[in-house]
């Protein structure tokens, strides 16, 4: 079922391109990655999207992931849309998917030792790393982090790529994936952003410029 937002409109976020996206790397947390180039051009994009959208309204909450690549992607964000970043809540539980021990290494290392690990189709996971999370562990904590907000503002959310598929999920009511016990959205580009609203979901951009419908 999907969540009621008190009509307000969350605006979610994939941070944009790092530079381990961009040398083929793994990237939890403890990985705090620059943007690009073209991820900084991203962050950009994005804000101006959303500038468009809030129309300079002041009545926007500010929430990021703790990690260096969210912080300086909203950033960049606020700069588009006239709002302080100092004003933004940092929240542990909008990371990214706990990765363990395979943080900071190279895709193709991993797959040398793991076998396949990545369902191709879905674009996820299907094998935990070791002394990593699974998806149902980010429900979790993304289910009591909804919980918590009262939903007074239009809110703009940084967030990650795995991670932020979960939170899309669950307020737009998406049944379990078969063989992830985790609801979850469809997977979007780096420099992506979604706005939800009482469990309707728009595109507001796509960082890979196709900027097709959800």
């Amino acid at each position: 079922m999907a969540l009621s937002t008190n009509n307000k409109r969350l605006f979610i976020a994939r941070h944009g391109e790092t530079v381990f996206n961009k040398a083929g790397r793994m990237q939890g947390m403890s990985a705090h990655t620059p943007l690009t180039w073209e991820g900084c051009v991203q962050a950009t994009a994005m804000g101006r999207a959303l500038a468009a959208h809030i129309d300079g309204s002041k009545n926007l909450s500010l929430y990021a992931s703790p990690s260096g690549r969210t912080l300086q992607t909203l950033a960049l964000i606020t700069q588009q849309i006239g709002h302080d970043w100092h004003d933004h809540k940092v929240d542990n539980r909008l990371r990214e998917i706990d990765i363990g021990d395979w943080e900071g290494r190279y895709y193709l290392d991993v797959a040398a030792e793991a076998g396949d690990f990545v369902d191709r189709e879905n674009h996820l996971f299907n094998k935990t790393a070791p002394n990593g999370e699974n998806y149902a562990q980010i429900v979790e904590r993304m289910r009591e982090w909804i919980g918590e907000q009262l939903f007074e503002d239009d809110m703009l959310i940084i967030s990650h790529g795995m991670s932020a598929r979960v939170l899309r999920g669950i307020l737009c009511g998406v049944e379990n994936l078969e063989g992830y016990n985790a609801p979850i959205a469809p997977s979007l580009s780096q420099g992506s952003m979604v706005m939800i609203c009482d469990g309707s979901e728009e595109l507001i951009i796509s960082g890979d410029g196709s900027d097709e419908k959800v």
